[in-house]
């Protein structure tokens, strides 16, 4: 792929030169979930953004660049079982996962079109959802997805520790 570009802003597969500049951009805009988790479980949840940006399960991993940096990112995965070893979720369908936006670009609807293309890659696929999981810590991002028309799956939740981690889905 190419990439789309609108304005300044390009909108295109993840590089392999890319992953310095993705990982700094990861941790930059997860930062604030800092202050929701204790010390060790900030830690770890450091240690699988950085995992992140190599997995090479991904079925698509697209990043948003303006003037030549990566402000934002999303993953794409196949099924529940390749993005978080859950085959008893029983998603068979795509799942977005790790959509960011660095703080200094938010506000420009960078996230909402990283959604837009995983929407078309899925399509593109001939799925008929898209599914992603989040908790309630990520407050703005679960306004963005309702506004963007997905809906709740309650059945398809699970508890990472004591947090539940609330899936969500959108029918294309």
């Amino acid at each position: 792929m190419r990439g789309i570009h609108i304005g300044n802003l390009c909108i295109r597969d993840a590089r392999v030169e890319d992953r310095d500049q993705i990982e700094e951009h990861l941790l930059e805009a997860y930062q604030q979930y800092e202050q929701h988790l204790s010390a060790e479980k900030w830690e770890r949840y450091k240690e699988e953004i950085r995992q992140s940006v190599t997995n090479s399960r991904t079925l698509a991993f697209m990043v948003a660049v303006l003037d030549s940096e990566v402000v934002g990112s999303v993953q794409l995965f196949v099924s529940s079982e390749v993005a978080y070893a859950k085959p008893e979720l029983g998603i068979d369908s795509p799942i977005m996962r790790f959509l960011a936006v660095s703080p200094k670009a938010r506000g420009h609807g960078i996230a909402a079109q990283l959604i837009a293309e995983s929407i078309h890659r899925t399509q593109r696929l001939g799925a008929t959802t898209l599914h992603l999981h989040t908790t309630d810590m990520m407050a703005s991002a679960i306004k963005l997805y309702e506004r963007l028309g997905f809906t709740r799956a309650i059945e398809k939740d699970f508890s990472n520790g004591e947090t539940l981690v609330k899936s969500y889905y959108l029918r294309l």
